[in-house]
């Protein structure tokens, strides 16, 4: 699928360098994304991936579901209340407060339904301290998902899950959202689902291009020392 050159640009850096104490984990960055792109970020462990999520989230929290690598979830809550969190900025202070300790109908119906599509029917009162590393997986790009906002960033969002789970949940990924960046560990996700891909390796971008142009063997590369 190719990107109208004259869609918004979303994010852009030129000769973007980043650099934590004495260690430099970005160099020389020079990256444009668009309106409506779905970009698969690949490289190995160290290579800057999650650093440039970052950095471009800087740029638009106001309109990204962000789902981190870690998951970031909170286990003294329910699953229904992780997921809600993602919607908390839609509400004021005393309806969330009140729905912590009740919650109201609609919101639940929504996030029932969300816990449906996920494969969470029968988890949304478990705390997520009971779930395994893919569920709990899954309940954080539920609550990404709630955000309900057009641009989706992923830091490894579906590493935890068999091969089938992982192709459902980026289908829903990117039905979901208009404009999506994903690091991925599974080269083959990357090529199947993306129209471009970036491949950093040391911080430096050493491909950025459509992703019909690559090939297994050519992913491959990118993880040679």
């Amino acid at each position: 699928m190719s990107v109208n050159a004259d869609a918004a640009i979303l994010f852009q850096l030129q000769q973007f360098d980043l650099t934590l104490g004495k260690h430099r984990v970005l160099h020389n960055i020079n990256l444009t994304v668009r309106q409506g792109e779905k970009i698969a970020i690949i490289g190995p462990s160290g290579a800057g991936k999650s650093s440039l999520l970052e950095v471009l989230y800087r740029q638009q929290p106001q309109q990204i579901a962000l789902c981190p690598q870690q998951g970031g979830l909170v286990d003294m809550l329910s699953v229904y209340n992780n997921i809600f969190m993602g919607g908390l900025e839609r509400h004021s202070s005393v309806y969330n407060l009140l729905n912590l300790i009740r919650s109201f109908n609609t919101p639940r119906a929504e996030i029932q339904q969300l816990c449906n599509e996920l494969g969470l029917e029968d988890k949304l009162w478990h705390s997520p301290d009971r779930l395994s590393g893919g569920q709990r997986q899954r309940v954080a790009v539920g609550r990404a998902l709630y955000r309900q906002q057009p641009v989706f960033l992923g830091d490894e969002p579906v590493s935890a899950l068999d091969p089938l789970q992982a192709e459902h949940i980026l289908q829903l990924l990117i039905k979901r959202h208009n404009t999506l960046l994903v690091s991925l560990h599974n080269r083959r996700l990357a090529l199947a689902h993306f129209d471009r891909v970036l491949a950093l390796r040391a911080g430096e971008l050493v491909y950025d291009g459509p992703a019909a142009a690559l090939t297994s063997n050519d992913l491959d590369a990118f993880y040679a020392s």
